[in-house]
């Protein structure tokens, strides 16, 4: 019976190495059909694409919430350009977090999601637009209280902050609380120039068109007004 122990050992060993091995080769067949798809999106749509690290985009819009966090900070996998006579941008984007336990250990945490901006042709004060959630409403509590609206079901949904809230207001006219209803896994944060979404996830090809479109959906719902002035 001991002599058997060694054996299994081995055996053991050679299921887990095989099943890691198996792993990296799905994962890395998984990425490929996913860059493909993107660059076949990118014809389709006429939009240009980089799969590289970039590091610029991380820079360059780091007043966006969601682009400031954490360190190691990169864009990948950009699509850009022209999309329904709005510039956009839709790219994977990466953040690094550190921790260390009661030992000294350090770990480092790797973030991954998607992200979407669309330029606007005037600027704006920052507003955001989240589901209503526990920390949302543990913040509240501290005196980072949202703003109401009519709708006591959109007030329930969704946590809309802004230190405008007549610009509030205009964004979340009848139109948009109407979408936003529809479509309730929607992040929005409108800053200088820019309409940006956020997903806790990276994308398919066939959800980035999707999110392209909702994209200038949501534009498409923001008053006219608000650029004429």
């Amino acid at each position: 019976m001991h002599e058997l122990k060694p054996v299994l050992i081995v055996v053991l060993f050679v299921v887990v190495f095989v099943a890691v091995i198996y792993g990296a080769i799905q994962g890395a067949m998984q990425e490929r059909k996913r860059l493909e798809g993107l660059i076949a999106l990118s014809r389709r749509l006429n939009l240009s694409f980089s799969a590289g690290i970039n590091y610029g985009i991380a820079d360059q819009f780091n007043f966006l919430k969601e682009l400031a966090k954490g360190d190691n900070r990169y864009a990948m996998y950009v699509l850009s350009g022209n999309y329904q006579q709005n510039e956009v941008k839709a790219f994977d984007y990466h953040y690094e977090t550190h921790s260390t336990d009661s030992k000294g250990n350090r770990t480092i945490t790797h973030h991954w999601f998607s992200f979407f901006i669309l330029t606007l042709p005037a600027f704006f004060p920052d507003l955001t637009i989240r589901r209503e959630n526990f920390l949302t409403k543990v913040a509240e509590v501290f005196g980072y209280g949202d703003i109401n609206f009519e709708s006591a079901e959109f007030s329930k949904t969704f946590n809309v902050r802004c230190s405008d809230k007549k610009f509030a207001y205009d964004v979340c006219n009848a139109k948009m609380i109407e979408y936003l209803l529809a479509n309730r896994d929607l992040r929005i944060e409108i800053e200088n120039n820019l309409l940006a979404l956020e997903f806790t996830t990276r994308l398919s090809p066939e959800q980035i068109e999707t999110n392209l479109q909702r994209l200038v959906e949501i534009r498409a719902r923001l008053p006219d007004y608000l650029f004429n002035t």
